[in-house]
């Protein structure tokens, strides 16, 4: 099996999401000689795997940045570093939090969650977000050309969010869980009431109303991440988004990141 990519890999910026989902989260990201990992939360050995499906290789990174220490988004980090000795940044508190399970790094640059940073050709630009997580992060980062906005795993919507999500042409948003979905399911009522809460994950009518808030006549791509495999389904999750968004987005500007597999976003 192989993965189509872009042709001209020394020019164009490349998104992929290599994996979203309760059981792990990836997003590759690439521009010119630079490309960055955004979580690790599978093992190495799937994201060699994936990342060579995209015609890629951990042996090209410039490093992985991580967004809070659960995980599903840290499974990988410690055996990916040290196996390519890459860089990790990591905000101080979130290091301390997933020390047990990352282990030993190779070399760890502490990132201020409200301070900018950057790496190689990407300019990072940090913001917190509400999560059950010590220290958790969405970001927005850009190569001088195109801008990309991140949030997932957040349970509500805060103005900082909107603030840092607004100009992006290629918006990654959670869209968790379908209400119903939730509520009529099998977890138990302790599980269902922390996802609906404001330290959990956004549902699919709050991800449209965020999409809403953000959008622009630039937008060229929205993300639906961090999908649950019990409480929602791709189909939802997008129906959602274009019949209520009231906005101008066609149906294959809608991109639904899968946990099985890697997805092109760009």
């Amino acid at each position: 099996m192989t993965f189509p990519g872009i042709r001209d890999r020394s020019r164009a910026m490349e998104i992929v999401a290599l994996a979203s989902g309760s059981k792990g989260n990836s997003l590759f990201v690439k521009s010119g000689n630079t490309s960055v990992l955004l979580d690790v939360g599978l093992s190495a050995r799937e994201i060699e795997r994936r990342m060579a499906l995209i015609g890629a290789s951990p042996s090209e990174l410039s490093g992985i940045v991580v967004s809070h220490e659960h995980a599903d988004h840290i499974k990988g980090v410690g055996p990916l570093a040290r196996r390519y000795n890459l860089p990790v940044y990591i905000t101080e508190r979130t290091f301390q939090a997933a020390e047990a399970v990352v282990g030993a790094l190779p070399r760890v640059e502490c990132i201020d969650p409200e301070m900018p940073f950057e790496i190689g050709a990407f300019w990072f630009s940090p913001f917190l977000i509400s999560h059950d997580a010590v220290e958790p992060l969405g970001f927005s980062l850009t190569d001088g050309r195109r801008k990309i906005g991140i949030a997932t795993d957040l349970g509500v919507i805060t103005h900082l969010v909107r603030e840092n999500m607004r100009g992006a042409h290629v918006a990654i948003v959670e869209s968790n869980h379908d209400p119903d979905m939730l509520m009529e399911g099998p977890y138990p009522w302790e599980l269902k009431q922390r996802i609906k809460g404001r330290r959990g994950h956004l549902s699919n009518p709050t991800a449209t109303q965020f999409v809403q808030a953000i959008y622009h006549s630039d937008l060229e791509r929205v993300v639906l991440a961090h999908l649950s495999e019990i409480n929602n389904t791709p189909e939802a999750a997008k129906r959602c988004l274009i019949e209520k968004a009231g906005c101008r987005l066609e149906p294959e500007q809608i991109v639904v990141a899968r946990p099985d597999r890697p997805v092109r976003i760009w």
